[in-house]
Order: C-alpha cells, then structure tokens, then sequence
C-alpha cells in the first residue's frame, strides 16, 4: 500500500461530467472530438515545422514551440478520458489514475504560466531593448527560462498532488467534474480540508499572479516602446501582436483565477465547469492560431515543407 492509499476506503471515483442530458452527448462527444483532433494537428504541426525550419530557430519561436508541446500535453490528460466517457458512457477512474490526470494537468497548466510570462519578457527585450536582444535573449537565457518553467510547474503539481491525496476519500466518490482537479477532490474528502484550501490559495495565486504581473508590466512597456515609434504601420504591426497576445492571456488567466480564487462550493461548481473546459480544452487548441498561424514567418516555412513534400502542388500553381 502506497502512502497515497493511507485512510482511504475509495479505491476508484466517477466522473460526472459536463451534463447528464441525453440529447447533449452527440454533441458534446463530436465537440469535444473535432476540439481535442485540431490541438493536436495545431501543435504537433506547429512543433514539426518550428523543428524543421531554422530561420524559426530563435528565442520567440522556441518558446512558441515548448508552448505547443505544453497545450498539446495538458489537453491529452483530460481530452482523451472525457472523450472516451462520453462515448462509452463509463465515468470510472482509478484513484492512482486520477491522481495522475491531475498531476500531469497541474503540472503542464502552470509551466504554460511561466511559459507565457518567458514570452512576453522575449518580447519586451526584442521590442523595449532591440540592440541588446541578443546580448540579453542568448541560448542561455532562453534554456533558464524554459528549464524554469518546467520546475515550477511540475513541483507545483508534486505539492498539490501530494496534499490531495493525503487526503482520507471514504465515500462518496463522484466529482463533480469532467476531470481530477483539485477543488471538486476536496469537496469529497472526509478529513480536514482547511490546509489544503489555503494552500490552493496561495500557491495558485503566488503561480497565476506572479506570472500575470511579468506579462502585464512586460506589455506596459511595449506598449510604451510602441507609442513612440515613429512608424504608424510598425505601430499598428505591434499593436496586432500584443492584442492578439493578451487576448489568449486575459482568457487564460481569467479561467483559472476565476476556478481557484474564489471558495469551494456547491452552489460555484457548475460555473466552474464551464469555466475549466476554457483554460483545459478551448485554450490548447486557439494558441496555435493565436500566437502562430497568424505569422506570416510560420506561414512561410509552411509553404516550403509543403511544398517540398507536394512538389507538383506548387507547380501546379505556379501556372
């Protein structure tokens, strides 16, 4: 018997999901399918051709990459299950499985937050401090700020595993959630649940606030760097950029402050639901559009391995 076994009687819980209404299971299950494919033909597809061009092999773009293979991961610890209880309409999982689903979807959330966080100060540098860029982004910097979001967020996800399933679970075991997290575990647990709320609290909050503020004052000064250009296309390229970047951003961050800041509750769970389906399903499957498929750089190296692999394509439109 593992630690994580210790005062526990539920050996398995059930998941009940988004909704029980028969008529809204096609279309959540073919949703949710057709949502979970383009994640993973947008980022694996990004990733492939970020790997493949070496004009995209530059700090933006690694980070974008490392960014893809994150959404692309954390979407496979909850898409796949939820997929597949829908269409079998078996909502089991194992207590060690849930465990897992939700070690491995804490820990890919929060790197993504610092990923971002590494991304705007990229930018900040390439746009604030374009003579010092690549004094200031070497391979170095890059490989710290990378490395360092996968510590944090996969020691983030070892605190709040550990905690949650030191738990005592005597019954009932039904969440109510479309995956493990930690807010729905708690409501089950049969001990004391006062820490592990408070812990909730402030390390999730110290993770998304911490990071949101690097992102918000990284943009501030964009955006300041950007009122004094000189060039209104350059201003209005830029602009473009950072809307499209704090767009994904706000809703990123909003859905998770908006999950874990607030208490646990019966009366907030469905709200959540609907709110966690944006930052674990929605969100990985936009990124690729918003920080990438816009790019005419990305675009181009597209072409070129496409047309390198359907020669007769681009000879075709050629005439």
């Amino acid at each position: 018997m593992t630690s994580m076994e210790n005062n526990t009687e539920v050996t398995e819980f059930i998941l009940l999901g988004l909704t029980d209404d028969p008529k809204l299971q096609v279309l959540l299950l073919l949703l949710f399918l057709f949502i979970y494919l383009i994640t993973l033909f947008g980022n694996g597809g990004m990733m492939v051709i970020i790997l493949l061009d070496s004009r995209l092999h530059t700090p933006m773009y690694l980070f974008l990459s490392h960014l893809s293979f994150v959404d692309l991961s954390y979407s496979s610890a909850v898409a796949p299950k939820m997929v597949a209880a829908i269409q079998t309409g078996n909502k089991v999982i194992s207590y060690h499985g849930c465990a897992t689903q939700f070690f491995f979807f804490a820990a890919f959330a929060t790197v993504e937050c610092y990923l971002l966080a590494s991304m705007a100060y990229d930018r900040y540098a390439a746009v604030c401090r374009p003579l010092q860029y690549t004094t200031t982004m070497t391979a170095g910097m890059c490989a710290l700020l990378t490395i360092g979001s996968y510590v944090c967020g996969f020691l983030n996800a070892s605190i709040h595993t550990a905690d949650a399933f030191s738990l005592s679970f005597c019954g009932p075991n039904e969440i109510n959630h479309f995956f493990c997290d930690k807010p729905p575990l708690l409501a089950l647990a049969c001990s004391d649940t006062h820490t592990s709320k408070l812990l909730v609290f402030f390390v999730v909050g110290f993770n998304v606030l911490f990071t949101l503020l690097v992102v918000l004052i990284s943009y501030l000064f964009i955006y300041i760097a950007i009122q004094n250009m000189h060039s209104s296309e350059g201003r209005k390229k830029a602009l473009s950029t950072c809307a499209s970047h704090l767009t994904a951003v706000s809703i990123f961050y909003g859905a998770i402050i908006f999950m874990y800041l607030q208490p646990t509750s019966d009366q907030f769970m469905d709200t959540d639901k609907i709110a966690s389906v944006f930052y674990s399903v929605v969100i990985p499957m936009l990124n690729p559009l918003i920080y990438s498929l816009r790019n005419k750089e990305v675009k181009s190296a597209f072409w070129k391995i496409f047309n390198k692999i359907y020669p007769q394509s681009s000879s075709v439109n050629r005439k």
